[in-house]
């Protein structure tokens, strides 16, 4: 091979290997400037403050520890969902062939017991049941079962026992003004329409910025059209 053939390769590979280091380079500030901007955004559009709220939990692990729930009132976290019997103080017997209607949303219940009932149509199962009162009258609704001495109990799930004013103090006035008289206004955003009107039933979607609600809302149906959780469209249902 002649010195000016060895010249000529080195040459190539000096500009190959040039090429390729500037290709990296350039790799790695794209990855870096990706990171930088995302980063930013995270900066400019901070977590809603509705996350940063946690609801106390009591935890009940058995009959002595979710009689916690008659240590404070307690509200109801998904209205229209749970029902509720007349229930019989002397017997500590609930009425199972008789609802006598759903929780409310937000409902405030002061517990007067948690007892345990019998299952209908399950004899070996109990049912534990929250007491309270409602117009002068004893009811009952279930927040859990045990079976064989093991205990299975959902109240954290369902019931606050915590003020939600409180809670979601940084919501504005006018807007708890419309929970507070169960109704939905543009703009709310869906937890706040919740608490307003009680569970929802979703439309599939395949844009997860636009959710569709159906809200029986105690007999009088409600349609919402959620865009980027703020309520956009509300309309009779059916």
């Amino acid at each position: 091979m002649t010195s000016e053939a060895k010249q000529r390769i080195q040459i190539i590979l000096a500009v190959a290997i040039a090429v390729s280091a500037a290709r990296a380079g350039y790799i790695v500030y794209q990855r870096r400037s990706a990171a930088k901007q995302e980063e930013t955004a995270k900066q400019a559009t901070p977590l809603r403050a509705d996350y940063y709220v946690t609801p106390k939990k009591l935890r009940p692990y058995d009959l002595k520890s979710a009689r916690q729930l008659t240590e404070q009132p307690v509200w109801v976290k998904e209205g229209y969902r749970y029902t509720y019997y007349p229930f019989d103080p002397a017997r500590k017997k609930s009425d199972f062939s008789n609802a006598a209607g759903l929780l409310l949303p937000l409902e405030k219940l002061t517990v007067k017991n948690v007892v345990l009932d019998t299952s209908p149509g399950s004899p070996d199962q109990r049912q534990v049941m929250v007491v309270f009162e409602k117009d002068g009258k004893s009811y009952a609704f279930p927040i859990g079962s045990t079976k064989a001495g093991e205990f299975q109990i959902y109240s954290d799930e369902m019931l606050f026992i915590q003020d939600p004013h409180d809670l979601y103090k940084h919501w504005p006035a006018d807007v708890w003004s419309a929970i507070d008289n169960h109704q939905v206004k543009p703009g709310m955003n869906e937890l706040q329409a919740d608490f307003a009107i009680g569970i929802g039933m979703p439309d599939k979607s395949s844009d997860s910025s636009v959710r569709t609600l159906h809200y029986p809302n105690g007999g009088n149906p409600l349609i919402v059209v959620f865009r980027n959780d703020k309520a956009a469209e509300i309309t009779p249902g059916s």
